[in-house]
Order: structure tokens, then C-alpha cells, then sequence
């Protein structure tokens, strides 16, 4: 055998070794698991951290986006690649279930929250009622929330204001954004003087301060329902859910501020 037929040999040889061990990569890569969650714009943070906990435990790789849960529930209704949908209120979650888009056993209540009035100022406490002055508080500014008639928190707010008879003067001065944690920035970077958020969304270290806490029974209850999407990774989703039900990751949710809704089970 020539010299350069042996160097021919050798390098395809190589050539297959390496085409061999890039394909059981691609194969690794393709079986490994990974999960989709479409989650409310709220959860951000405690998701981030409840999720690099799980994938660390499973291996499974958990991937997260966050928008108004109108849009994440509208996206799933046109076939979006979601696992699981975590919803800021039962409303949408509902829609999904209507259109049977959801697995068998439906959504599991995980979560509760508050909503708040924020200021990005040194501004004193206000008490909200049916007499506060809240135009007068604006200053000649908005007033940001989330969209008043798709997004939870939006919603939320807008049965506050109306149930403490302040929405119908307070209306043509409100700032609508796609999701709460727009309402939010819009008062951080000093855009708007007031706004409508969660009290999870207020974190140490923000520009932002929480003047008033609306009254529970002023709205709705606030409920984060979260579910298996049926055309999902069905499997991956339901260890996913489990493990949202486990002390430890619900820890984490209240460290994070939110409460946790005891379930029947729990006795």
C-alpha cells in the first residue's frame, strides 16, 4: 500500500470517528429533556429561581418566557410551543381549558398576591378610599397599569378603583402597558409620578416605594393557576408541576413575597 493511500485511510478513519461522535452529540442534545413554561410577567424572579433549582435536581432543562398572561394565553391558542402555561388569574386559564388545550386533571392554584399603588418618590402613605384625592396625587401626571381589560394585574386594578368609586375620575389619566412589570418601569425610571403593581414586583434596591396596599376585598382574588398544556411534554410538565408543590420550591415563592394557597390535601 502506497504511502499516501495509508495517510488516506488513517484521516478518513479519523473523519468517521469524528462524524460518528458528532452525530451521538446531536443525538444527546436531541434527547435531552428540556420544558417550555409560559409564565405571567409577575413570576419572574421566583420562577427564575424555583426553575435553576429544579433543572439543577432533574436535568431537565427548563426554559421561561414572560409576558401579560393574555398574551402568553393567546399564543398558545395559535400553537405556541408551551409545556406548561402559569397564569396571573383563573380568567385566562379558563379560555385555555374552554378550548380543551389543557391536560385531563386542569390547573393546580398555586399562588396569591397583593396589589399595590407605588411611587417613585419620598411620597407618604396614602389610604385609599372612596374619598382619596388620587388625580390630586398625580400631580398632573399618569397614573401606569397594566392593560385594565386583558391583563390581570390590569384587571385587578381597575375593579379596585372601581369598587373604592375612583376609576371613573381617574380613567383619562391612566397609562395602559402590555404587562405589570411595564406599569412598574414606567414609575421607576420617573415617567409616570403613580402605578398599579403587584407587591411581589417591588424588590430592595428599587427607585420605587409602596404608598398603599389596596384592600383584598376591593377586587378579585388574585390567583396563579398553572397547568400542563396537552400538546406539550406532557411527562416533563407534570414532574415540573410537582416539584412547584414541593416546601421547597414553595419557599422560595414566599420568599419572594407571594403566598402560597394551601391546597384541600395539605389538611
Amino acid at each position: 500500500m502506497s504511502m499516501i493511500a495509508h495517510l488516506f485511510r488513517f484521516y478518513l478513519t479519523k473523519a468517521q470517528v469524528a462524524l460518528v461522535i458528532f452525530l451521538l452529540c446531536l443525538g444527546n442534545i436531541a434527547n435531552a429533556a428540556s420544558l417550555t413554561v409560559f409564565a405571567a410577567a409577575s413570576l419572574k424572579e421566583a420562577l427564575e429561581d424555583v426553575a435553576g433549582r429544579y433543572q439543577a435536581q432533574s436535568g431537565t432543562k427548563v426554559v421561561l418566557s414572560f409576558a401579560g398572561s393574555s398574551i402568553l394565553a393567546r399564543q398558545i391558542e395559535l400553537g405556541a410551543p408551551a409545556d406548561i402555561f402559569f397564569s396571573a388569574n383563573v380568567a385566562w386559564m379558563d379560555v385555555l381549558g374552554q378550548k380543551q388545550l389543557l391536560v385531563a386533571e386542569g390547573p393546580v392554584s398555586l399562588l396569591s398576591n397583593r396589589l399595590v399603588l407605588v411611587s417613585n418618590r419620598d411620597a407618604a402613605a396614602v389610604d385609599l378610599t372612596s374619598e382619596t384625592d388620587l388625580v390630586g396625587l398625580l400631580e398632573g401626571g399618569r397614573l401606569a397599569m397594566a392593560l385594565v381589560d386583558a391583563v390581570p394585574a390590569g384587571i385587578y386594578g381597575k375593579a379596585a378603583l372601581q369598587s373604592l368609586k375612583l376609576w371613573q375620575d381617574v380613567a383619562p389619566y391612566v397609562a395602559q402597558t402590555d404587562n405589570v412589570r411595564a406599569a412598574l418601569a414606567l414609575v421607576t425610571r420617573g415617567e409616570v409620578p403613580l402605578g398599579i403593581v403587584y407587591a411581589t414586583d417591588v424588590v430592595d434596591g428599587m427607585d420605587v416605594s409602596i404608598v398603599a396596599t389596596f384592600p383584598p376585598e376591593t377586587h378579585p382574588e388574585i390567583v396563579y393557576p398553572v397547568a400542563a398544556i396537552a400538546e406539550g411534554n406532557v411527562a416533563e410538565a407534570r414532574a415540573f408541576l410537582s416539584f412547584l408543590q414541593t416546601d421547597d420550591a414553595q419557599d422560595v415563592f414566599r420568599a419572594h413575597g407571594f403566598q402560597v394557597i394551601e391546597r384541600a390535601d395539605d389538611g
